[in-house]
This record gives C-alpha cells, sequence and structure tokens, in this order.
C-alpha cells in the first residue's frame, strides 16, 4: 500500500506503518537533528529505515500534486505544540500549527485515506472549535478558505455546504497502552475514507488491556511468575486498582485482550545502564510535586519533551527500591517500540527530545493495521458488487 508522510520526526510512526504494510513514496520533515538520525540508522541498513524516502524540507514546499490519485494514505503527526497542555495554547495562531498543510495534503492528492495523530489538548474545549474546522475541511478538502476569512467564518460555509462530503472523517482519543505500548500516552487520531470508495471507517478496536494486565499479576499470578518475582502483598497494589480487581476475583471472567505492557516488560533482559549502545546512566533524577517518576509494573507514563529536552523531572522509573533514575536513551526507545539496532547519534537531551515527540511504533503499527483493514473492506465489498 502506498503512502506518504508529513513530519515525520525519528520516524515511529513510520516505522509502525512500514509494519503493517504501507510503502512510502516520500516522507518530510523539517528539524535537522532528526533528519540525522533517521539517515544515521539508514546507513546501518535497519529493515524498512533503509528504503524511506526522507527529505529535509518545509512541509509548506511540497508539492504535492505528482502524488495526486496514486496513494492508499495520507499520514502524519501535526506539531503538537499548538495545543499541548504543557504549552503555550494559542492553536491555530501559533506559526506551529501546520494543520493546514496536512489539509493541503489530502487536497492536493486524494488520497483513499488519510491518518493524522495530535496530542488529546487538541480535544480540550479550548480547541473545540478548531477541531471542528479540522474535521469540516478535511470532509470537504477542496474548499479552501478565502483570504481574510476567519476560521469561524470558513467553518460555516463548510457546514452549509449541501455537496456530499468527499471524505467519511472520524475522530478517536486512544490510549497508546491499549495497543501494545508500554506507555499510557493519550492521543487523537484523526482518520478517513474517501466516501467514493462506498464503505465507512469502523472503530479501531483496543488490543490491550488494564484489567488484562490485573488478572494476571492479581488473579493468577502468572505476571509475577513470568518475571521471577514472589508474588507481592495486596497491600501493595495500588488503591486505584483495588476495586477492578476486587471484581475480577469475584466474577472469575478472564479479560480476552492481552494484557497492558507494563516497563518491566519493555525492559526484561535490558539490566542496568552499561554505558552500552545508547544504554547510559543519566545523574540528576529526583521527585518532586508532579514529577513521581514510572512504576515498572504498570506501563510508563507518557515520555515527554520540551523544545530543548526534558522538562522538570519526567521520564523516570521507579525502582525497586523506591529511588528514581531517568530512563536511559535505549530504555525510552524500547518504550516507543524502536528495535535495540536503532541509534541515537545525539546527547542524551536532544535524543530524548525526539523520542518524547515520536509516536509510539506500537501504536501506529496499530492504527495502520486499522486502516489497511477499511481499505481491505472496500476490497471486499468491491469485489462481491
Amino acid at each position: 500500500m502506498r503512502s506518504i508522510e508529513l513530519f515525520s520526526g525519528c520516524g515511529g510512526l513510520a516505522l509502525g506503518l512500514s509494519r503493517a504494510g504501507f510503502k512510502h513514496d516520500l516522507m518530510v520533515e523539517w528539524n535537522e537533528e532528526a533528519v540525522f538520525t533517521v539517515v544515521h540508522n539508514q546507513r546501518r541498513g535497519l529493515r524498512h529505515i533503509k528504503d524511506w524516502p526522507l527529505r529535509q524540507g518545509d512541509v509548506r514546499q511540497v508539492q504535492w500534486a505528482p502524488y495526486a490519485g496514486e496513494l492508499d494514505l495520507v499520514a502524519g503527526g501535526p506539531p503538537c505544540q499548538p495545543f499541548s497542555i504543557g504549552g503555550k495554547h494559542r492553536g491555530e495562531d501559533d506559526s506551529r500549527d501546520m494543520w493546514p498543510e496536512a489539509i493541503r495534503a489530502v487536497r492536493e492528492t486524494s488520497p483513499r485515506t488519510f491518518l493524522f495523530e495530535n496530542v488529546r489538548g487538541i480535544a480540550r474545549p479550548t480547541f473545540a472549535h478548531y477541531l471542528r474546522w479540522i474535521t469540516a475541511h478535511l470532509r470537504h478538502p477542496t474548499l479552501t478558505r478565502r483570504a481574510n476569512e476567519t476560521h469561524e467564518s470558513h467553518m460555516a460555509r463548510l457546514e452549509a455546504r449541501r455537496a456530499p462530503a468527499l471524505y467519511d472523517v472520524m475522530v478517536v482519543l486512544v490510549n497508546a497502552a491499549d495497543y501494545g505500548a508500554p506507555q499510557k500516552r493519550h492521543r487523537v487520531i484523526v482518520a478517513g475514507l474517501r466516501r467514493d470508495l462506498g464503505a465507512r471507517l469502523t472503530s479501531p478496536a483496543p488490543t490491550h488491556s488494564r484489567q488484562r494486565l490485573l488478572w494476571d499479576q492479581w488473579v493468577t499470578g502468572e505476571y509475577w511468575k513470568r518475571h521471577g518475582i514472589t508474588s507481592p502483598s495486596e497491600k501493595f497494589m495500588p488503591s486505584s486498582d483495588r476495586a477492578v480487581v476486587s471484581r475480577l476475583q469475584e466474577n472469575l471472567f478472564e479479560p480476552t485482550e492481552k494484557p497492558w505492557v507494563t516497563v518491566r516488560d519493555a525492559l526484561l533482559g535490558l539490566g542496568e545502564p552499561d554505558g552500552k549502545s545508547n544504554h547510559i546512566f543519566q545523574p540528576g533524577a529526583r521527585i518532586y510535586p508532579g514529577h513521581t517518576g514510572s512504576p515498572l509494573d504498570q506501563p510508563a507514563k507518557a515520555l515527554k519533551a520540551g523544545d530543548h529536552g526534558v522538562p522538570g523531572g519526567e521520564n523516570m522509573m521507579v525502582l525497586d527500591n523506591g529511588s528514581v533514575r531517568y530512563f536511559s536513551i535505549r530504555e525510552s526507545a524500547r518504550l516507543q517500540g524502536l528495535p535495540d539496532t536503532y541509534e541515537f547519534p545525539r546527547s542524551w537531551s536532544e535524543s530524548m527530545r525526539q523520542l518524547g515527540n515520536a509516536v509510539p511504533s506500537q501504536l501506529s503499527e496499530a492504527v495502520g493495521r486499522w486502516m489497511a483493514s477499511n481499505l481491505v473492506t472496500v476490497g471486499r465489498e468491491k469485489l462481491a458488487a
């Protein structure tokens, strides 16, 4: 399946989509450091990555017309800073807002599907009007905004348009942990399927669950056996889990999903930082209000990245003895689903910035397979007709 990708970063989205069966015709990323990281790994001949057609540049300067009518998917993660809870909350007034460029790529290529990822902050009431404009414009990507026209006026025109929408558009709030990533990373997925294909989008089904993890930990004890740990007393159970575990124990109804992947699961076999292959100890981790680190036996808190690397005391793990330390680059890469052969050649701060901005490849593979399944459904329906 053919695709293009905007805002590729260090490759988390692209890797998952590649694993899901998409082959990029073009990838665009403006950040020189992120491009350097990808090119470094391309030269090392890594699977999928070695064949990526990555271009460093500004998406505003890219002409998408040569790809018109040829693509199964347009994908990307428009910069999230304008909508991030930790940002300045300027939304569409932020110069980094690139949603109009994502929509332009759809307009100029008419892909069968599109898939965009962003922080859940864009779904907050503060930005409800803008998300509404984004989805309305993606339904009618050819109805462009006039000079000096406000988003509100443009949205009114879009929603008043009587012609059938070109795309069926769905906005889905997801937790990456529900799709196999060892992170509680909440994101918004904006997906679309061209309506002339004769099908409608169906929602992506989660593959992993918190309930199944708690079942394996506190009902069967399988989780602790797998890690060679003597089953801890239930007094160590997080208070937030007690009601769920109680219901599971009473009903003995085994959840059918796979268990959430924990930090301990993700880092199995890696060992403590040894100074090799990005697995280097980074000093300075400490606990303070709002920054308490990630327990080993749950999915990690979302990796974060500020403008200059790691903000505050985030991106820490809580060890079995109660102490904390920063995740190494290699550990963070595992949390994002990147293989141990994927190297980050820059500093810890710059590498963590790239990782904090990446889409977990476990999530992108899951939603990539979801989009592929929608395309397969279209093909089957056409064959049946």
